[in-house]
Order: structure tokens, then C-alpha cells, then sequence
């Protein structure tokens, strides 16, 4: 019987009256002394409730402690328990979700912490993340990271080369993880660009893992590059590095070719190459010729290939599987002549080159 008034009571809240007959005899009116002639329907005295017409707005005092529920709308929210059960509150999750990643769990906690605010949401969950990732970050810290992805982006007169290593192949392989490589290079390059200085001649810098770290995620993105590698260490659960980035840029008269092995092309990267192995090869020429972006990549396929130590001199006498100097080695790709060999009838002089191997140098650390 007491389902049945509790039912009762919701139907009286719902359609705007209040006849105590609805709620029938039993605890609910514990105090009150109902006379009635015979014959007759319970009828009891309306001062004890307040004034109540066919005409009110809908109410109804409940004894024994009950709420008092002033509107249908106040009905609704204490019934349904939370705001997202509207279409609009729902629409607004979506949105969430799609836009973050996050899963509809936290994207509900981030709108209800946030009273619906779709930007300070989306804020709340990036704090969470970035707390989750340091905490993970810190557990994980100091486990081997052999694998990753080499990064090469070009943009005008800049040319970038970064490295981010994590654990496994699997992860490299990720996209979240590939993203993190694109911060990283980005951040790199607007780094370089932002540096004044007039060019005669070519400038190359590198950057180790702290400065890196330091460096700012981007105008889109909310603090250092550091922030970006605790965000993807929470999300994919796995110890990572941003190991080093190199940089090179040129006046005219100068050509940066480059290669990248293994190479992923994805247009959401833009100009992103990545890959396990990745070169610069800086060569000054006296005029822009058609032939130089793949001249450049061939240059770059013999640096990745032959893993040279410097540069070396025209002059220098051919050498050897074992020789270090660019120039005197033989050609990969034609080992009867040397590389200086192959460059010369191109008009092409090299000047400098950049190497990066994915996990280069953890086997020696290791062997330490």
C-alpha cells in the first residue's frame, strides 16, 4: 500500500491539486482529526495546509517530513537526478567527447564539475589528464625506451629533425604517440623561427632532451612540451622521452636535402615525415636547379645508409667500407664511385649533414 501512495503523491504533484483523499488514511496524516458525516468523503480542513484552490500553481505539502515540490520543472530534476538527461546537456557530451577524446565517464564529470561550460570542461579534463599523466610519469620513470619515432617537418627556409622515444614498437605506432611527435616538431620549428638572426651562411643548432622539454606547445596548445609528453604518458601507459631535436636554416643559395627510412606520410601531419632513421644534408649551390629535391633525398639515403662521421674534402683519397668521411665513401647507391664523385658533375657542393637513429645510443648506455 505504501507504493500505491507514493504513486498517488506523484500524480497530486503532477496535475496541480491536492485532495488529502488521494492520499488516503494511514501514516502519511498521522496528526490530523479528519470528521466527516456519513456518507460522506474525507475531507480535511484546508487551513492546515495553507490556501489551495483548483487554480494554484501546483504544490503539495507532504507530512511525515516529505519535500515540498514547488513546479513540475523541480519535479523533474528531483525525479531524473541529472541535468545531462536533456537533448541539448546530451548533444553538449558529445561535443565533449569528440573534441577531447575522453571517455563519456569523464567528459559527464568534466560538464557537471563545470555547471555545462563546454570550454572550462574541456580545461578541467586536460588539468585531470596532465595530474594523472605526472603521477604515471613518475612510476614509469626510468624504464628502458629503445623504440619511437624520428620527426622531419619543412617549412620555407627552416628544416627540423626531433626524436621521441617510448618502450615499444606498438606505441610508436599509435596515433596519440605520432601527434605527440608533431607537437614536438612544431615547437621546434616555431622555435627556430622565432630566433633573429641575419643569414649570410647557413645556422644549425640542436636541442637536448631539458631544453626541449622547455619549450612551449604551440599557440594552440596550454604549456610547455613537457605538459604535452605528461598527457600522453597518461594516455597510452607507457615511459616516453623527448630525446632531441636538430634544426637548420638557410639564406639563398643554400639547399637542405632530406630523407627519412621507413617513412609515414599521413595528411592530418601536414608536412610531417616520420620514420626510425632521418637526415639533413645542407648543400650550397650558385643557382636553384629542377633536380636538387632529389639529389637532396639521395644525399640523405647515403647518410642514413653509411652513417658517415663528417663531411670530408673532394680531395680526399677514396676509402674504404670503413671510411667516415662523407665524401671519400663509397656511393650507396652506385658503390664503384664515391658520393664526392657522384655530387660534383651536379654543380653541388655539401656542406654539413645531420644523422638521427631512432634509440641511438641506449645500446651503449646499456653495455655502461
Amino acid at each position: 500500500m505504501s507504493l500505491l501512495r507514493s504513486l498517488r503523491l506523484c500524480l497530486v504533484a503532477r496535475t496541480g491539486s491536492c485532495p488529502l483523499s488521494a492520499l488516503g488514511p494511514g501514516p502519511f496524516l498521522p496528526s490530523l482529526q479528519v470528521s466527516r458525516a456519513p456518507g460522506t468523503l474525507p475531507s480535511p480542513p484546508l487551513a492546515a495546509f495553507g490556501s489551495i484552490s483548483p487554480f494554484s500553481p501546483p504544490r503539495c505539502l507532504f507530512a511525515a517530513g516529505l519535500p515540498l515540490l514547488q513546479s513540475p520543472q523541480q519535479w523533474h530534476t528531483f525525479h531524473s537526478g541529472s541535468w545531462l538527461s536533456s537533448a541539448s546537456s546530451k548533444e553538449l557530451l558529445m561535443k565533449l567527447r569528440r573534441k577531447t577524446g575522453y571517455s563519456f565517464v569523464n567528459c559527464k564529470k568534466a560538464l557537471e564539475a563545470c555547471g555545462g561550460d563546454l570550454k572550462q570542461a574541456e580545461s578541467w579534463l586536460h588539468k585531470q589528464a596532465q595530474k594523472e599523466g605526472w603521477s604515471k610519469a613518475a612510476r614509469l620513470h626510468g624504464r628502458k625506451t629503445k623504440e619511437g619515432l624520428i620527426g622531419l617537418l619543412q617549412e620555407g627556409d627552416t628544416t627540423v629533425l626531433v626524436e621521441v622515444n617510448c618502450e615499444t614498437d606498438f606505441v610508436s605506432r599509435n596515433l596519440k604517440f605520432q601527434q605527440l611527435v608533431q607537437q614536438v616538431a612544431l615547437g621546434t620549428l616555431l622555435h627556430c623561427q622565432n630566433l633573429k638572426d641575419q643569414l649570410s651562411t647557413y645556422s644549425k643548432g640542436f636541442l637536448n632532451s631539458s631544453e626541449l622539454s622547455e619549450l612551449p606547445a604551440g599557440p594552440e596548445r596550454e604549456g610547455s612540451l613537457k605538459d604535452q609528453l605528461a598527457l600522453a604518458i597518461g594516455k597510452l601507459g607507457e615511459n616516453m622521452i623527448l630525446k632531441r631535436a636538430a634544426w637548420v636554416k638557410v639564406p639563398a643559395g643554400f639547399y637542405v636535402g632530406s630523407y627519412v627510412h621507413g617513412a609515414m606520410h599521413s595528411p592530418s601531419f601536414n608536412n610531417l615525415v616520420l620514420g626510425k632513421y632521418g637526415a639533413l644534408v645542407i648543400c650550397e649551390t650558385s643557382e636553384l636547379k629542377a633536380n636538387l629535391e632529389d639529389l637532396g633525398r639521395r644525399l640523405g639515403q647515403h647518410v642514413v645508409g653509411m652513417a658517415p662521421l663528417s663531411v670530408g674534402s673532394l680531395d680526399d683519397e677514396p676509402g674504404g667500407e670503413g671510411e667516415t668521411k662523407m665524401l671519400s665513401q663509397p656511393y650507396l647507391l652506385d658503390p664503384s664511385i664515391t658520393l664526392g664523385q657522384y655530387v660534383q658533375p651536379h654543380g653541388v657542393s655539401v656542406v654539413d649533414f645531420v644523422r638521427f637513429e631512432c634509440g641511438e645510443g641506449e645500446d651503449a648506455a646499456d653495455a655502461e
